[in-house]
């Protein structure tokens, strides 16, 4: 029996660039999801066409690098039965599957795409409809997110499936689970934007936290912060008011980030934005209990329960937070629902069977 031969891209970063990502992260991951499926995955092409700033000359640009990457795929690419591409969204299309998918008469599938209508004006407004038209040719689109649901439903092309692949660490199984008795632990790269927002929101915590000691609740509290990136020194004067209390651990590789769960007492992250957030993840692998507001891409990926309304601010996290931090038996229940709903939605094994469940007929009967 042939081995089927699956084409994998990844316009907005190439699996293969050298700068770490959650984005080049995860393309690795669907590619060994691919091959574990007994595919043979071939790096289709890693020309990146991310248009960061609705700038129209550089997608002109782009677009001319595109066609003639088609150019080449077309005349050069081995034998594929296949075609999947990662990430497709308004600044960063697939200008390069859907043409040579259709010139390989081959099925056309996306993991990760996302709709955004408002983008159709304004200066990504080209790019934006390359994205749209890219996903109305995909037979198959799977979605990470419930919010990403919602568009794809509405704008879906004609018989077009939709299935759900659930976030998923790069793991067939869970780590040891750690010891909740350390400092809490927050990690996040530190850039300008919802990142810092992110980081302004736990500062505020932590001055809430202080502010009970005048109420006679006084919470006796460390953080550790994994991380780095643009905005340091911000994030730094952010926590500078309370000394030693906060300890930056830079950049951390994954052991030391393993590591680093394991001692901790609790993860702190309020999540401002995140689309989904594979920290919630890894932070509930290890048996963390999670203190992070109720958002949309976060219900994805955490543990279901109650969390704070983004409108209810600092204090509600800081109610949270105090709480955890006064009941070691509290934070071991919380940890090990968390575990067992990683365990069961949210690894390798169960990823891989939601992927082939549907690329199999596609495979199986192409047409």
């Amino acid at each position: 029996m042939t081995q089927h031969r699956v084409a994998f891209y990844a316009p907005m970063k190439a699996p293969s660039h050298a700068t770490p990502s959650g984005d080049r992260a995860m393309g690795r991951s669907l590619m060994r999801l691919l091959q574990e499926g007994g595919a043979e995955v071939v790096l289709a092409s890693d020309l990146r066409l991310h248009d960061k700033l609705g700038d129209p000359v550089h997608q002109q640009i782009l677009q001319q690098r595109a066609a003639d990457e088609v150019g080449r795929l077309v005349e050069e690419l081995p034998r594929i039965d296949l075609w999947v591409t990662y990430h497709n969204y308004y600044k960063a299309p697939d200008l390069i599957g859907p043409v040579v998918a259709a010139a390989r008469d081959i099925p056309y599938v996306q993991i990760e795409s996302t709709r955004a209508a408002k983008r159709l004006i304004g200066p990504w407004a080209e790019f934006a409809q390359a994205a749209h038209a890219a996903a109305d040719q995909a037979a198959v689109i799977f979605y990470l997110t419930d919010q990403d649901r919602e568009t794809l439903e509405r704008d879906r092309a004609g018989d077009q499936q939709l299935v759900h692949l659930r976030p998923f660490l790069s793991r067939s199984d869970l780590p040891d689970p750690g010891t909740l008795d350390g400092p809490m632990l927050a990690a996040g790269m530190m850039r300008q934007g919802d990142k810092l927002a992110s980081y302004a929101l736990i500062a505020e915590t932590l001055r809430q936290l202080d502010a009970k000691a005048s109420t006679g609740r006084a919470v006796d509290w460390q953080l550790q912060i994994a991380g780095d990136g643009p905005a340091r020194a911000e994030v730094e004067a952010l926590v500078a008011p309370f000394g030693d209390r906060v300890r930056f651990l830079g950049q951390l590789d994954a052991a030391a980030m393993a590591e680093a769960y394991s001692s901790a007492s609790l993860f702190l992250w309020p999540g401002v934005n995140e689309a989904y957030g594979m920290v919630y993840l890894e932070a509930q692998s290890h048996g963390l209990p999670a203190v992070a507001q109720d958002r949309p891409g976060l219900r994805d990926v955490l543990l279901p329960g109650a969390y704070p309304a983004p409108h209810a601010g600092a204090g509600a996290l800081a109610e949270e937070v105090a709480r955890l931090l006064d009941s070691a038996a509290g934070r071991a229940d919380l940890g090990r629902r968390a575990r067992d709903h990683i365990a069961t939605r949210h690894l390798r094994p169960a990823a891989r069977d939601t992927l082939w469940s549907a690329l199999t007929p596609l495979l199986d009967h192409p047409a």
